[in-house]
This record gives C-alpha cells, sequence and structure tokens, in this order.
C-alpha cells in the first residue's frame, strides 16, 4: 500500500509549510492526482486520517481531483483524451504517442483557517 507514503509525504510537506508560514491550522487540503499513478484515492484517503487522527491537521480534508489521461500523436499532431487505456492516436491509429498528463501527483493548494 504505497499510499500511506504517499499520505505520509503530504502530511510532512504541509507541517513545513504550516510551520513556515506560521498559519494557525489548515481546513482543506488539494491533490491533484493522474489517473496512471494508480493511487486509489480511498486508500489514501484513509492513510491520510490514520496518519492525522490526533495532530494539527486531524480536522483536514483531503480533496482529490483526479487528472484525466491525455496524449500527442506525434506522427499527426494530434492531442486527445486516452480512453479506457488504450495508448492509440484515435485520428491516425498510431503509436508513438507522448502523454501530456495523467502522471501528475502535486499538492494543488493548502487552505488555511483564518
Amino acid at each position: 500500500m504505497h499510499e500511506l507514503s504517499i499520505a505520509s509525504s503530504i502530511v510532512n510537506t504541509v507541517i513545513q509549510e504550516v510551520k513556515t508560514r506560521n498559519i494557525k491550522s489548515v481546513s482543506k487540503i488539494g491533490l491533484k492526482i493522474g489517473a496512471l499513478t494508480d493511487i486509489v484515492p480511498d486508500s489514501l484517503q484513509f492513510g491520510f486520517a490514520a496518519i492525522t487522527k490526533n495532530t494539527e491537521l486531524a480536522q483536514t480534508k483531503l480533496l482529490i481531483e483526479i487528472i484525466r489521461v491525455k496524449g500527442y500523436c506525434k506522427k499527426c499532431q494530434t492531442n486527445f483524451e486516452v480512453m479506457e487505456f488504450i495508448f492509440i492516436c484515435p485520428n491516425c491509429q498510431s503509436n508513438d504517442i507522448n502523454m501530456n498528463q495523467g502522471n501528475e501527483l502535486e499538492i494543488a493548494y493548502i487552505e488555511a483557517d483564518e
């Protein structure tokens, strides 16, 4: 379950940011997670709740946005959304493609209470 180590990294990053910016409390943490990362959102939520129990982030909500997979065909220069993990250009059926999005794993924002 790599979600637990990811949750731990998120908590460590946010706590460091809280200390650096002298934030009193955090109400929300927004994440962007690409569909190709193989992260299970429910497992990440569970790990986050377990790690933050009895900490200053215990009441913080973890909001997850799943980023769809998008590609670019090098043969016909078409940008497209990858459907059902079929990595073939829908325009020319080439498999010579680059992934433009879908591998993200980032903290998009931290919402602090006043």
